[in-house]
């Protein structure tokens, strides 16, 4: 994990997670569409909340991974939801733990959250590993939750509470 490092989204990434979000399995495992663009990631990007986190992966000199926590408003203000996906070539290099001890030691030691959530698809049984590593429990599922690779997907709601 010592070639990873973990930074701050910049513009200049777009290209890299484009790339990164068009992969087979990298796609497969967010609700992301394929086949987007990279203006039209760029358009997103610029639309984002303030207060949102954006974390990137680098391995020399290219973003191999993406992470957000996006932090709620009002009576939710204590919790934060997270999304993040690895390039299918760099799979299994530790770039997933990278981003999650990041998004994690942001969430506890600089914005106070009380509760972070996410959803993940049941049958990726790697990223759920993941997840329980890093304190987050199963919730419950979401049944036909979404249209995925021509068939309706369930999702398991995890959280982390601290």
């Amino acid at each position: 994990m010592s070639d990873i490092l973990i930074r701050a989204r910049e513009p200049a990434d777009m290209a890299d997670i484009t790339e990164l979000l068009n992969q087979p399995r990298a796609i497969w495992g967010t609700l992301q569409l394929p086949f987007v663009s990279v203006d039209a990631r760029q358009r997103r990007a610029a639309s984002s909340a303030p207060g949102d986190l954006h974390l990137v992966a680098v391995i020399d000199g290219k973003a191999i991974g993406a992470a957000s926590l996006n932090r709620f408003e009002n009576r939710r203000a204590h919790a934060g939801s997270i999304g993040m996906a690895v390039h299918d070539a760099y799979a299994g290099r530790g770039a997933g733990s990278a981003l999650m001890a990041a998004i994690v030691g942001q969430a506890d030691n600089w914005l106070n959250l009380a509760r972070l959530e996410l959803n993940v698809w049941s049958d990726n049984t790697r990223a759920i590993a993941l997840y329980e590593r890093f304190g987050f429990e199963r919730e419950g599922v979401f049944r036909n939750y979404a249209w995925r690779d021509g068939a309706y997907a369930d999702s398991v709601a995890m959280a982390r509470l601290r």
